[in-house]
């Protein structure tokens, strides 16, 4: 039997008490001792707008001790299966672009070698472009994108081309994202012009509209999303803008018209069995929610991500 690690019991311990860690779990340095190494990202410097997300980590860490070992649908546990640990903030300059992508990259390069698959709770949405880039250095990615906005757009401010407005579309050329195999679920909003989406649809970007997702509902979203990325390696990258802010109004750009809480843990517990090398839970930004909700949404959409991770872990383990 292998050596896992299970969350401080909220039974014997209250949540309120003791270190704050990711899900309770042991914090480490070592990420060859873990399967799957939960981190956080500070970092929004990549914002165009509301800034904030900076402060998502420790919120979502403070929101996750809320949630218990066990999924109450498939009644299992990710650390049945998996090594799961805190391994704390990965490292990034907060005031400069380029060295902070030159950072995150390194260090994620870093866990990939030790075999540890990331989670992470940023931070802006840029912070998915140097992920990747330490990810996918076999080749490009499929990637499950669910967000209110494409992220597709070239530059910001004069030819700024590295914002969590243009991610996606870095990711794209430079080879680390396939976008015949990348879906994007729930966009909308307005646009800054009415080609605003030609560049993902011309690269073969599969777009679900949020009238999509209405039209097809959540088993309709899975099947299309899982025709999409097929079987080959595939990375989840989960903007919490894509919920609608109701439900989670600590976000940097939200848009209004959103799906559910409820649909996306549906939507995202149907990726079940695909071959995630990794994730990310992004945007929450806890000064726009004192009410501390959205930390709690992320947080609970991490676990639900958690659990994917781990059974596809498990099964390249064999």
């Amino acid at each position: 039997m292998r050596e896992t690690w299970w969350p401080a019991s909220s039974s014997s311990l209250p949540r309120y008490a003791g270190p704050v860690s990711f899900f309770r779990l042991p914090m480490l340095a070592d990420p060859a001792a873990v399967d799957i190494a939960l981190l956080g990202l500070p970092y929004d410097g990549g914002t165009t707008n509301r800034a904030g997300a900076r402060h998502g980590p420790r919120a979502l860490r403070e929101a996750s001790m809320f949630i218990r070992p066990y999924h109450h649908v498939t009644r299992r546990s990710p650390y049945e299966v998996a090594r799961v640990a805190d391994l704390g903030d990965a490292p990034m300059n907060p005031i400069e672009v380029g060295q902070a992508l030159e950072l995150i990259t390194a260090h994620y390069a870093g866990l990939r070698a030790a075999g540890a698959v990331p989670l992470t709770a940023g931070g802006d949405h840029l912070i998915t472009l140097p992920i990747l880039r330490a990810l996918a250095q076999d080749g490009p990615v499929g990637l499950i994108q669910f967000d209110a906005h494409s992220d597709t757009n070239d530059s910001y401010f004069g030819g700024h081309r590295y914002t969590h407005g243009t991610h996606v579309r870095r990711g794209i050329e430079e080879g680390l994202i396939d976008p015949k195999r990348t879906v994007q679920i729930g966009i909308r909003g307005t646009r800054y012009a009415p080609d605003g989406n030609d560049f993902a649809e011309s690269a073969g970007v599969t777009t679900l509209y949020i009238e999509d997702v209405y039209r097809l509902g959540v088993a309709g979203v899975v099947e299309r999303a899982r025709q999409v990325v097929g079987q080959g390696p595939a990375y989840l990258t989960f903007d919490v803008d894509g919920i609608d802010p109701a439900f989670c109004p600590g976000t940097g750009t939200p848009e209004v018209g959103g799906y559910t809480v409820h649909e996306a843990q549906a939507m995202v517990r149907g990726l079940a069995g695909l071959d995630l090398i990794g994730a990310d839970v992004v945007e929450v930004a806890p000064p726009f929610d004192p009410s501390g909700n959205t930390a709690l949404v992320g947080a609970t959409m991490m676990f639900e991500i958690l659990c994917l991770l781990a059974d596809a872990r498990a099964a390249r383990r064999g």
